[in-house]
């Protein structure tokens, strides 16, 4: 797992070579200190252990686990598009992650910091080659001696599988959770255009170029007194939200749904194909006052939305917006919260590069409203570092619903959607919803060969990001959110918690004081 793991860091951190690339590798294992000529290491990993050599030699002392383990990180592919990897080497979420190397690979004294040789070295390679190895890495470093410390691979290793022990129990403990059958509403053939009514508004504003674009999904008949705002994560768009938004307007509900020019998949696409860079602050700074933009043109009615109050409900970095809408004051003391945060590599929760990322650059503030939001519907949410419970207010007008899956490693619900729970769902309707199987992607439109428009999404994930059974997943998702905000609507607290299941997939709705326990129970 932690060789696998370093790959990623690497990933997501982010001719010929001269004479003065290292000669001389120390490899620090299982307590030994091995000296490695780089030459006659690349030679016996392309033996795949087989060459008879002095370091062959030396090498026979390991363990076979940790002698296999080498020879897989020296194969690891740690880079492998060329121009997504040039973007996000000069991203914000490189300097943390690449410092945290400097465990893991010490240089000469009077060398360069070892993370910003590592970078150095690998915008080089990325200038001619596709695919980088972990052995072209220290092939290609310019020092003399180098030492790779094994040994604190392992330990952030246990680190990490600490953090995924964690996720474990979560879903253990679910498991155990007796549950019952409950109905779940089929999805609709097609669009109901006797029901709801389907529109484009374009608001000027004064913070974009050009015309912030709203999707408008409008009941003919509603006797509803709020309305929905939605707001898609980092890289998505409206058309990823269709189910929701179909589903609420027939229900009753007018939605209004927010493009969000600059993080979009557009703009995502234009950063994997090397055309475009990415500011996440910015991004959401932008986002910000896109909300604000939309709520104002509402109020003074240029926006054809009926509604007294608004519903918002935000999908990952949508869903931080919306957190940010319901006034609580984030930490002030996030430069020293975000240090700690990241002196463990956090691959097991990569929302905290993000919290961090936006806490540098001085954009988190609440959203100066005239009134609160009637409700936050929060789903795959994260603010675990910005609004610890101990600092945020012990009352909260606003009803928040947070949502999440088992197999969530972005913004894992026990480290983020319980934690949110706790310090922000303190209204007597607010609860969490935490889906067994679903994962961050599970919310999103899922590519499908049958429809040629979903063959073009962005998103084609397989399995193992999107999670088992997307589309019923969605169906449940839908189901809890219409009666959260049923009860919102007529005052209802949240009632008892349950543990439902439909068509094999299993869920809990869990009221605050049941969330408290459970995230007591797995600290």
């Amino acid at each position: 797992m932690a060789v696998g793991l370093l790959g990623s860091l690497l990933l997501a951190a982010h001719g010929p070579w001269s004479a003065s690339a290292a000669q001389r590798l120390e490899v620090a294992i299982d307590g030994v200190v091995l000296p490695v000529s780089v030459d006659d290491l690349g030679q016996w990993l392309r033996s795949r252990g087989q060459q008879r050599s002095e370091l062959a030699t030396w090498l026979s002392l390991l363990t076979p686990d940790s002698r296999d383990g080498l020879l897989t990180l020296l194969n690891a592919p740690v880079l492998t598009r060329r121009s997504f990897g040039q973007q996000m080497l000069r991203s914000w979420a490189a300097g943390p992650l690449l410092d945290a190397l400097s465990s893991l690979i010490r240089v000469d004294p009077d060398a360069p910091s070892a993370s910003e040789l590592v970078l150095q070295t690998l915008e080089r390679l990325l200038a001619d080659r596709e695919v980088i190895t972990t052995l072209d890495v220290l092939e290609a470093l310019p020092v003399d001696r180098l030492r790779l410390d094994l040994d604190a691979l392992v330990l952030a290793g246990k680190g990490w599988q600490r953090s995924i022990e964690r996720q474990q129990r979560l879903t253990n403990a679910l498991s155990r959770q007796p549950t019952t059958p409950q109905p779940v509403a089929a999805p609709p053939d097609r669009l109901d255009r006797q029901r709801v009514r389907f529109s484009t508004v374009r608001l000027p504003t004064d913070h974009r170029e050009r015309d912030l674009t709203l999707q408008m999904w409008l009941p003919r008949l509603s006797s509803r007194s709020t309305w929905v705002l939605v707001m898609p994560g980092l890289g998505g768009d409206p058309e990823h939200f269709h189910w929701l938004a179909d589903g609420l307007s027939r229900s009753g509900w007018p939605v209004a749904m927010l493009e969000h020019p600059g993080s979009d998949s557009r703009a995502i696409q234009e950063l994997l194909e090397g055309r475009q860079a990415f500011d996440g602050a910015l991004a959401l700074d932008q986002r910000l006052l896109d909300l604000q933009e939309a709520l104002a043109a509402q109020g003074r009615g240029d926006l054809p939305v009926s509604g007294e109050r608004v519903v918002l409900i935000g999908h990952s970095l949508g869903a931080l917006t919306a957190l940010l809408a319901m006034g609580a004051q984030p930490s002030g003391d996030l430069s020293r919260i975000c240090d700690m945060a990241l002196r463990e590599l956090p691959l097991t929760n990569l929302s905290l590069l993000i919290q961090c990322e936006l806490a540098d650059g001085d954009v988190l503030r609440p959203i100066p409203l005239p009134d609160q939001p009637e409700a936050v519907v929060a789903l795959n949410s994260f603010g675990s570092l910005l609004w610890p419970q101990s600092l945020v207010p012990s009352k909260s007008a606003v009803p928040l619903m947070v949502l999440g899956g088992t197999l969530d490693l972005i913004t894992p619900p026990i480290d983020e959607q319980l934690s949110l729970m706790a310090s922000l769902g303190r209204h007597p309707s607010s609860r969490a919803l935490i889906v067994e199987g679903a994962s961050h992607f599970s919310a999103i439109r899922i590519a499908s060969p049958s429809n040629a428009e979903r063959a073009e999404d962005l998103f084609q994930l397989g399995e193992e990001l999107v999670g088992v059974q997307p589309e019923k997943v969605q169906r449940v998702v839908l189901d809890e959110v219409v009666r959260f905000l049923d009860q919102v609507e007529t005052l209802q607290a949240a009632g008892e918690s349950l543990h439902g299941r439909s068509d094999r997939i299993r869920w809990h709705r869990l009221n605050r004081p049941d969330s408290l326990e459970l995230l007591k129970n797995l600290q």
